[in-house]
C-alpha cells in the first residue's frame, strides 16, 4: 500500500469515527451540565469538600472558586514533586529542584503541560500518576467548566447566576473524562502501550554496552494526555516513543482521542442554546481549517521540499518510520490545532512550509477545534468580537451620512 493511500485511509477513518461520535457525545455533554440529578459518587465528593451542589454561584463566586482550586492544585503538585524521594514508587529519584517543580506544577495545572525535563529520569511513578496525570484530568475539566459557564451566560436572562463551579468540575471529570479514559486506556494497553509498575532494568546490548529499559503506567497516562488535550508525556520522546505509541493503530487512536471532545463541543453548544444549526456552523469552521492544515502539512512533507530532504529521499528526519509522513502529518496538524503538546514527530525537523503551518496553527489561537472547552469559548469570543467590529464598520459610514444629510440616525 502506498503512503498516499495509507494517509487517505487514516484521514477517512478518523473523520468517520468523529462523525459517528458527534451527536451522541455532544448530546451527552449537554445533558451532563443540565440535569439536576447527582450521582452517589459525586455526592460523596461534595460532602468531603463541603460544597453545596444545589447552590448556584454569581460569576464572581464562580471565578473565585476556579482560581482557589487552581492555586491549591499548584501547591499540592509542587509539594509532591519536592517530596518525591520520600514517597512510594519514587524509583529512588531525587526530589525535583524548586524551579523545575514550580515550572512543572504551574504548567500542568494550567493545561500548558510544557516540559523541560526527561520524564523517565526525573519523575517517579507516584508523582506521575497521582500528580501529573490527576492534573491532566482536572485542568481539562476546568476548561470545560469555563466553556459551559460562558454558554450559560448566553442563554440565561434576568439572573446573575452562572451555575456551580464545583458541580461542573466534578461532573466533567466523573461523567465524561473518566469513563472515556478507562475505555481508551484499555484500548491502548491492548494495542501495545505498556502499563506496569516494574522497576527499571539495565540490559547489555549486542555491542556490549549497557542500556536502561524503563517501565511505567503509561497507557493510563497516555489516554488522558491525549483526551484532555494536555500533551505532557511520561517519557522524554513523548508519543514518538514506542512505549507510548507503538504502532499505526495506537497512533490513529491517539489522534482520535485528541479530537474527540473538541469536535463534539459544537453539538453540545447547539443543544444548550436550543439551535443545533449554530453547532454545525461552528463545526464547519473548525473542520475546514483543520482539514486545510492536514492537507498542507501532508503535501509539503510528502514533497520533501528543500535540498537536505531531497538528498535524504524524503523529509523523515525527526519522524518515527512506523507512522511515516501521513501519520506524522495528521498527528502534527491535530495536536497543534487543539493546544495539545503531544508529538509523535518533531516539528523543528519538518520542511520549511510544513513546519510553518504548525507554527501558524499555534498562532491561530488553537480554536480549530482547540482544546477541551478552550477551543469553543475561544471561537465564540472571536465571533463576538467580529460581530462587534463589523457593526462598528457598518454603523460608522451610515452615521457620517446621517450627520451630513441632517437626517436622524
Amino acid at each position: 500500500m502506498s503512503s498516499a493511500v495509507a494517509g487517505w485511509l487514516q484521514l477517512g477513518a478518523l473523520v468517520l469515527a468523529l462523525a459517528i461520535c458527534y451527536v451522541p457525545l455532544g448530546n451527552w455533554i449537554a445533558r451532563i451540565f443540565t440535569t439536576g440529578k447527582h450521582w452517589r459518587v459525586e455526592l460523596a465528593v461534595y460532602r468531603l469538600t463541603g460544597a453545596d451542589p444545589d447552590a448556584d454561584q454569581k460569576w464572581s463566586a464562580y471565578l473565585r472558586s476556579m482560581l482557589a482550586f487552581s492555586v491549591v492544585s499548584v501547591l499540592f503538585l509542587y509539594g509532591m514533586e519536592r517530596l518525591q524521594h520520600y514517597l512510594l514508587l519514587s524509583l529512588g529519584m531525587a526530589n525535583v529542584p524548586p524551579a523545575l517543580a514550580w515550572n512543572t506544577a504551574a504548567s500542568f495545572v494550567t493545561n500548558t503541560n510544557w516540559q523541560n525535563y526527561g520524564g523517565e529520569s526525573t519523575m517517579g511513578y507516584l508523582v506521575q500518576m497521582s500528580g501529573l496525570a490527576v492534573q491532566n484530568f482536572l485542568s481539562a475539566a476546568v476548561g470545560l467548566a469555563i466553556a459551559i459557564a460562558l454558554i450559560r451566560g448566553f442563554i440565561r436572562s434576568r439572573t446573575d447566576q452562572l451555575g456551580n463551579f464545583w458541580v461542573d468540575l466534578v461532573r466533567g471529570t466523573v461523567r465524561l473524562l473518566l469513563p472515556i479514559a478507562v475505555i481508551g486506556g484499555l484500548v491502548l494497553a491492548a494495542g501495545g502501550v505498556i502499563d506496569n509498575l516494574s522497576a527499571y532494568h539495565t540490559v547489555t546490548t549486542l555491542s556490549g554496552s549497557h542500556q536502561t529499559i524503563v517501565g511505567g503506567p503509561f497507557a493510563s497516562q497516555e489516554v488522558i494526555k491525549e483526551l484532555g488535550n494536555n500533551g505532557g508525556g511520561p517519557l522524554n520522546a513523548n508519543s514518538a516513543h514506542p512505549f507510548e505509541n507503538p504502532n499505526p493503530f495506537t497512533n490513529w487512536f491517539e489522534i482520535f482521542l485528541i479530537l474527540l471532545i473538541p469536535a463534539a463541543m459544537p453539538r453540545a453548544f447547539g443543544k444548550l442554546v436550543k439551535d443545533n444549526k449554530q453547532g454545525y456552523v461552528l463545526l464547519a469552521v473548525m473542520a475546514v481549517l483543520w482539514l486545510a492544515a492536514v492537507g498542507g502539512i501532508s503535501l509539503f512533507e510528502a514533497q520533501g521540499a528543500g535540498l537536505a530532504p531531497q538528498l535524504a529521499h524524503g523529509a523523515m528526519e525527526g519522524k518515527n518510520v512506523t507512522f511515516g509522513t501521513p501519520g506524522s502529518s495528521l498527528f502534527a496538524a491535530s495536536t497543534t490545532m487543539t493546544s495539545t503538546g503531544a508529538v509523535n514527530s518533531f516539528h523543528d525537523s519538518y520542511t520549511a512550509f510544513g513546519g510553518g503551518i504548525t507554527l501558524f496553527n499555534m498562532a491561530l489561537g488553537e480554536v480549530t477545534p482547540g482544546g477541551i472547552g478552550a477551543g469553543l469559548y475561544g471561537l465564540l469570543i472571536l465571533a463576538i468580537v467580529t460581530v462587534f467590529v463589523g457593526g462598528l464598520m457598518v454603523a460608522g459610514p451610515r452615521s457620517t451620512w446621517a450627520r451630513r444629510s441632517g437626517r436622524p440616525r
